[in-house]
This record gives structure tokens, C-alpha cells and sequence, in this order.
């Protein structure tokens, strides 16, 4: 188990030197860093939403990598298989906005044909972007007293990562797919958010899991937090985070992706089965990475804060392995 902080505050993620501030380092419910980051070269800046309807998934990534720009949208039709994959690389990230603290402000991000726009207010986000042959229009409200997970993981003073993941959210709007428009209806939909801002090592590989449904949430995460102190593991019932403290066991086929995944600790016992597997590559010099996203269902379950075990059968989101060399 690890003994992380709560914290509840508003902080700054930076010491004005662009070192991390000790006094950042924890969790919390609701996004109270400020990633008021310093220099260039090694700064991330991410936003990742991810939407599973009954149809469709959709993923959009608007990101920066200080010298390189990398924005995505991606749409999986769920009865046929077919994936339409936009991506573009953008030289110095130019024409990209990310504000500083998450939940707060506009994303922009431009290139290669791709336009992302996300804003952000108390009340939830808008979320518009389109792609040759593919358009987004959805609003996703923030319920009252709904929570998150923010964690700070420290792999030094230089090298440390804010993440906060968002899971469960409710979503309503339209995705068009080559001129046919498909609604998105708040009853049987969900959106998921990965923010993330740091300054990372330059190879990394990690593991993330994230499934929703009606009133439960699961999110797990895996070895770039290991050894660091810190988890980025959490039970969402009815909108409350339940925070487990605690690195997990992942085991998969990294010669069959799409056979099952177990996730096990000290409060988790979870099975994902898969039924898509989305392959990402990119080699670009200095820039190269490796991901293998699978689309799927959970069962098992996780303990809450009092030691219920609550049920996660049914729930439905993604299991993934990222190598990155950054």
C-alpha cells in the first residue's frame, strides 16, 4: 500500500525554478493543480476524451510534446469493426492551447486536417472536432458532487507527471461518420477524460484501464507509477471516488491481445474482455511509440472505502499498453 496525500487545495505542480514542489505531491477529488510548467523539450500537455456508446467509440487526443504537436480522432463502429483513424503531426505544436489547471478553459488544437475544440466551465465541457469524413459535437455536463482523480507521480525533482482521469461522465450531442449523423444520448453513454501535464522521461511504458457504466466506475493504472510512492487507482460509486492506494498485478498476452486481462491487488480482483484491438504506431526519429488499445467489457469487482465489494460486471471501456519514446 502507498500512503498518498489528499490534498484539497489549490497548488502550484512547479517551484518558480520549473522543479516540482514537494508540497504538490498526492490526490484528490477535483482538479486543484496549477501546471504552471517551465522550459521546453520535455513538457507534455495532453487532453484525451474517450465516448463509448451503444453504436460507437469515439477517442480524441489534442496534445503537445513541445516540439511536436500530436492530435488524433478516432471512431470504432461496434457492430461492423470498421475504425476510421485521423492523425496529424504538427512541427513545435504550433496553433495549440492548453490551459493550465483541468476543467478550466479553452483546448485548441490544429493540423493536418484535424480541428479540435474543448471548452470547459463549471458545468461540464463542449467537446467539437472534426476530421476528414468524421464530426463531433457533444456536451458533457459535470454533475453536482461528481468526482476525480488527480494524482502527482514523482520520478524526481525534474521528471513528474499530474494526471487527473474523469471517468463516468454523462454525454449527449452527435457524431457524424461520412455524412451519416448518430446521436448521443445521455442514458446510454459515457465519456472518460485523461488530462495529463508533466516533464517525462524520455522512454516510458505504462498500463491504463478505464470502465464505466450506470452509477459504477473502474480506474486502474499500471507501471510508470511504480516505485514512485504514488497509484492512479480508483473506485467510482454514484460519482464518489474511492481511492486504492496500492500498485496492481496486470497480466495479458502480448502475443494475442484480445484474450482476456487480469488486474488483481489488495482490492481489486478484475477480468477485461476484449472484443477490438486498436493497434497505434509512430516513428519519427526521436518520437516513437507503441500502443495497443483493446475495447471491451469488465467483470469482477473492487473494494470501497468501508470494504464493500462492489460489482463491476457489465462495465464497458479499454485496456492498454503504451511503450513511448519521447
Amino acid at each position: 500500500m502507498t500512503h498518498e496525500r489528499e490534498l484539497s487545495e489549490p497548488i502550484d505542480l512547479c517551484l518558480p525554478n520549473g522543479r516540482l514542489h514537494p508540497a504538490a505531491v498526492g490526490w484528490s477529488r477535483r482538479p486543484v493543480h496549477r501546471a504552471n510548467l517551465r522550459g521546453w523539450g520535455r513538457n507534455k500537455r495532453w487532453e484525451y476524451w474517450g465516448v463509448v456508446t451503444p453504436s460507437h467509440i469515439v477517442g480524441l487526443v489534442a496534445s503537445s510534446l513541445d516540439y511536436a504537436g500530436v492530435h488524433s480522432l478516432y471512431v470504432l463502429d461496434r457492430a461492423t469493426g470498421v475504425e476510421i483513424d485521423r492523425n496529424a503531426t504538427v512541427p513545435f505544436a504550433r496553433g495549440t492551447v492548453f490551459p493550465p489547471v483541468s476543467g478550466a478553459g479553452p483546448v485548441r488544437a490544429r493540423g493536418g486536417g484535424i480541428t479540435i475544440d474543448i471548452d470547459q466551465d463549471p458545468s461540464g465541457t463542449t467537446i467539437r472536432a472534426t476530421a476528414p469524413g468524421l464530426a463531433v459535437d457533444l456536451v458533457v455536463p459535470l454533475p453536482a458532487g461528481h468526482e476525480s482523480l488527480g494524482v502527482v507521480v514523482p520520478w524526481s525533482t525534474r521528471r513528474f507527471q499530474y494526471t487527473v482521469k474523469d471517468l463516468g461522465r454523462p454525454v449527449r450531442g452527435t457524431l457524424n461518420v461520412d455524412g451519416v449523423t448518430h446521436p448521443v444520448d445521455e442514458a446510454d453513454s459515457f465519456a472518460v477524460l485523461d488530462h495529463g501535464r508533466g516533464r517525462w522521461p524520455y522512454a516510458i511504458r505504462w498500463n491504463w484501464a478505464a470502465g464505466s457504466g450506470p452509477g459504477r466506475a473502474i480506474q486502474l493504472g499500471g507501471k510508470w507509477t511504480d516505485g514512485t510512492g504514488s497509484t492512479e487507482n480508483g473506485l467510482f460509486v454514484d460519482g464518489r471516488l474511492h481511492k486504492i492506494g496500492a500498485e496492481l498485478r496486470w497480466e495479458y498476452d502480448r502475443a494475442d491481445w484480445l484474450r482476456p486481462w487480469r488486474i488483481d491487488g489488495e482490492r481489486v480482483s478484475v477480468q477485461f474482455h476484449p472484443f477490438h484491438e486498436k493497434v497505434s504506431r509512430t516513428s519519427l526519429g526521436v518520437l516513437a511509440s507503441e500502443t495497443h488499445q483493446c475495447f471491451g467489457h469488465f467483470t469482477g469487482w473492487a473494494a470501497a472505502d468501508d470494504g464493500e465489494r462492489v460489482d463491476l460486471d457489465g462495465l464497458v471501456g479499454w485496456a492498454e499498453e503504451a511503450r513511448n519514446r519521447w
